[in-house]
C-alpha cells in the first residue's frame, strides 16, 4: 500500500485552518514526505498556499516508498543511462531531481521569509553516520549536485557527525541535524552552529543566509520509555506503580519543553546577539517523528503539545491531514516547564535512565536508517537491473 497525502480543499477555505494557524504562533509546518506526483501535479503548491506549508524533509524510507510504491520514476529507472549506473547513483539521480524541483517550488517561500523557510532536506548516506570525513565529502557533493540555496543537507548528530556539522556550517552549507534525543547532544550541535558562524564572521564571510535546524525526534522517546514502564508495571505495586503510571506518554514532551528552554537561553545571550547583529538567524529546533505511535494517544498529540515560536514541526502525511481536520492551537511549548522538569526527575526516581534511553535511540536510529537505505538500494537496483 502506497503512502498518500490528501490534497487540501480546493473549494472555499475553512475560516480557520489549524495548520496555517501554526504560523501565528511562530512555528513553521514542514512535511515529512516527498514523491514525484506531489511535485508535478500541483499538490505541493496547494499545500503551500492553503495550509501554510513552509518546507519539506525526506529520508531513505520516504524515498523507498516513493520509488518502489509507484511507477513515477520509470523514466529514470528504465532509461538507457540506468544500466551504466549503480543503485546508489541511480537513487541519487532520482532524489536530487525531486529535491531540486521541490526547492524550486519552495523558492518563493524562501525569498518571502528572507531565508528563514522554504527548505527541502536531503540526507547523506546513513552508512556514513560514524565517518566524519566521509560525511563532509558526501555533504559537499550533494550540496553541489542539488545546487539550490534552499536545500538542507541532513547529517546525524552522532559523535562523528558533530565535527562534520561544524565544518560544513563554516563552509556555508545549510544543515539539518538529525537523530537528536538528548539535551546534552542538542547543546553540542547548537555550539557547533554558533562556533561555525563566529568563525565565518571572523573571516569577514556572510552569515545571514546560513540556515540550520536541530531535529529532535519525539515519539520514539515515548515508545521506548512506555515499553520500559509497561515491563516494570508487571511487578510494581503501591507508590512505585502510581509513579510509573503517571509517566506514560509524558517524557517526550517534557524533554522537548526543557530543550526549548535551553534553546532560548543559548540564543538569548550576548554571544548570540553579536551574531544576530550581523544578520544571523537562530538554529531552530525541529520536531521530528511527530506521528503518534500509541493508539491510546490523541493522533495529533505531538503537534498540539509542541507549538512555540522559532520552531519547526515536520509532519508526516496522515498527521498533517489529521491536524488540518481537528488540531487545536495554543502556545503549548512554554506551558508548565517546571512540571516538565518534575516528569524528568520522576523518571529517574522510577529507575529509568534518560541517558541510557537516548543512547539506545541514537544507536537504533543509525541502524534503522542504514537498514532502510540498504532496502532502498536493493529495490532500486532490482527495478533497474543493476547492482545494489
Amino acid at each position: 500500500m502506497t503512502t498518500s497525502v490528501t490534497a487540501p480543499n480546493t473549494g472555499t477555505e475553512p475560516a480557520a485552518n489549524p495548520l496555517k494557524g501554526l504560523l501565528a504562533y511562530g512555528q513553521s509546518p514542514w512535511m515529512d514526505y516527498i514523491r514525484r506526483d506531489l511535485l508535478t501535479g500541483g499538490g505541493l503548491k496547494k499545500f503551500i498556499a492553503e495550509d501554510g506549508l513552509r518546507g519539506q524533509t525526506s529520508n531513505p524510507t520516504i524515498f523507498e516508498k516513493a520509488i518502489h510504491g509507484s511507477t513515477l520514476y520509470n523514466d529514470i529507472l528504465n532509461s538507457p543511462e540506468a544500466k551504466s549506473l549503480n543503485a546508489k547513483q541511480l537513487y541519487e539521480k532520482i532524489a536530487i531531481r525531486d529535491v531540486q524541483d521541490a526547492c524550486d517550488i519552495f523558492r518563493p517561500v524562501y525569498d518571502e521569509t528572507k531565508h528563514r523557510d522554504g527548505y527541502v532536506s536531503l540526507e547523506v548516506s546513513p552508512y556514513l553516520a560514524n565517518d566524519t570525513n566521509g560525511t563532509i565529502e558526501e555533504a559537499r557533493r550533494l550540496w553541489k549536485a542539488v545546487n539550490r540555496p534552499n536545500v538542507m543537507i541532513k547529517v546525524p548528530a552522532t559523535p562523528e557527525g558533530v565535527p562534520a556539522i561544524r565544518q560544513l556550517l563554516e563552509e556555508g552549507l545549510n544543515i539539518n541535524i538529525t537523530l537528536l534525543f538528548a539535551q546534552s547532544a542538542y547543546e553540542k550541535v547548537a555550539e557547533a552552529f554558533i562556533a561555525a558562524l563566529e568563525a565565518r564572521a571572523a573571516k569577514g564571510q556572510p552569515i545571514n543566509q546560513i540556515a540550520s535546524v536541530a531535529s529532535f525526534f519525539v515519539s520514539r522517546i515515548d515508545s521506548l520509555i512506555d515499553g520500559k514502564i509497561d515491563a516494570m508495571l508487571k511487578t510494581a505495586a503501591g507508590d512505585a506503580k502510581t509513579l510509573l503510571e503517571s509517566l506514560h506518554g509524558t517524557i517526550a514532551i517534557a524533554n522537548a519543553k526543557l530543550t526549548y528552554k535551553k534553546y532560548q537561553e543559548l540564543f538569548g545571550g550576548p554571544r548570540w546577539k553579536a551574531l544576530a547583529a550581523k544578520g544571523a538567524q537562530t538554529q531552530r529546533l525541529l520536531w521530528a517523528s511527530t506521528s503518534t505511535k500509541n493508539p491510546k494517544y490523541r493522533d495529533v498529540l505531538y503537534v498540539e503539545e509542541l507549538i512555540g515560536a522559532d520552531t519547526v514541526d515536520t509532519i508526516p502525511p496522515a498527521t498533517f491531514d489529521a491536524f488540518r481536520d481537528h488540531g487545536k492551537l495554543r502556545p503549548s511549548l512554554t506551558e508548565d516547564v517546571p512540571g516538565a522538569a518534575r516528569h524528568m526527575e520522576n523518571l529517574a526516581r522510577a529507575g529509568i535512565s534518560m541517558k541510557e534511553v537516548t543512547e539506545q535511540l541514537v544507536a537504533d536510529g543509525v541502524r534503522l536508517f542504514a537498514e532502510a537505505f540498504k532496502t532502498l538500494l536493493e529495490a532500486t537496483g532490482k527495478s533497474a537491473g543493476v547492482k545494489a
